[in-house]
């Protein structure tokens, strides 16, 4: 639970960083379902739920997508570049290893946040035994 608190208060300050000068709530029961299977060229299913995909906000939003993110054992989410928006990745449970920009790989577990900067790469692999649970805030333009 300690955990979960952590990743919540990080991605309340995100938002706050991020978001225009208006709230928005998004139940848990009415979170849009989008599974990705070899997200960014990487093996097996991306679980997702999210509060709203990236072509959905208005351009002047710069939070363009926030979600739940699940990787089974062995998933991972393929090395891939940020072309024209930033990637923070909150680890809520289980253990990986996250491919950074330059190619150095990283442990990572819950607690524990990554950031790919416009311009940047990044992986992310479920090397752990159970499953792998991640908030996702995606900011910048869409295209």
């Amino acid at each position: 639970m300690k955990h979960i608190s952590t990743a919540l208060i990080a991605l309340a300050v995100v938002f706050a960083l991020l978001s225009p000068a208006y709230a928005d709530y998004f139940k848990k029961d009415n979170l849009i379902t989008l599974d990705k299977e070899k997200a960014g060229g990487g093996v097996g299913i991306l679980y997702g739920k999210y509060a709203f995909t990236r072509d959905q906000p208005p351009e002047v939003n710069p939070v363009r997508e926030i979600g739940w993110l699940t990787l089974k054992p062995g998933d991972a989410i393929g090395f891939h570049k940020h072309e024209v928006n930033e990637d923070v990745y909150i680890v809520v449970s289980g253990a990986g290893v996250f491919t950074n920009d330059d190619g150095s790989k990283h442990e990572v577990s819950a607690g524990d946040i990554t950031i790919a900067r416009l311009g940047q790469s990044h992986a992310l692999e479920n090397t752990g035994k159970e499953d792998l649970r991640i908030i996702s805030v995606i900011a910048g333009k869409t295209k």
